[in-house]
């Protein structure tokens, strides 16, 4: 009997478990939502950027960059990897080190409308069928 309680038992944690990790994104908050679909926006070339690096110690900017472009942060290489678009749809990378007295500031000057309810699905641009999903709350 005493096995039967525990297999029970076991099974609707399972259950329970299971229904937590899939409502998982219900849990989200709606500032979390727009920050998603803001990066996304940013990584897809749709929203201008920029970049200002300073020198902590003397206060100078280092280097400043504004266009369409996504940055990542590479912190095992200490530098940011700078893809950006071109005017003519091209793409170049860029690099900034970084160091204990460099840092950064990323503003994005024109942001589309990003909807915290929808998003959507970006393909090759070079494709000839355009896609664009809704979903519903």
């Amino acid at each position: 009997m005493k096995k039967i309680i525990i297999k029970t038992i076991a099974a609707l944690a399972c259950i329970v478990i299971l229904i937590c990790a899939l409502t998982g994104c219900a849990f989200q908050t709606e500032a979390d939502k727009v920050s998603y679909n803001l990066s996304l926006q940013a990584d897809n070339f749709n929203v201008i950027r920029q970049l200002t690096v300073l020198n902590c110690i003397q206060g100078d900017v280092l280097f400043q960059m504004t266009g369409k472009m996504s940055i990542t942060s590479d912190n095992t290489d200490h530098q940011l990897e700078i893809i950006v678009e071109d005017y003519d749809g091209s793409y170049k990378k860029h690099f900034v080190g970084l160091s204990d007295n460099v840092t950064y500031v990323v503003e994005d000057i024109d942001t589309n409308y990003v909807s915290k309810y929808r998003y959507t699905l970006n393909f090759n641009p070079k494709m000839w069928i355009p896609v664009d999903a809704e979903t519903v709350d």
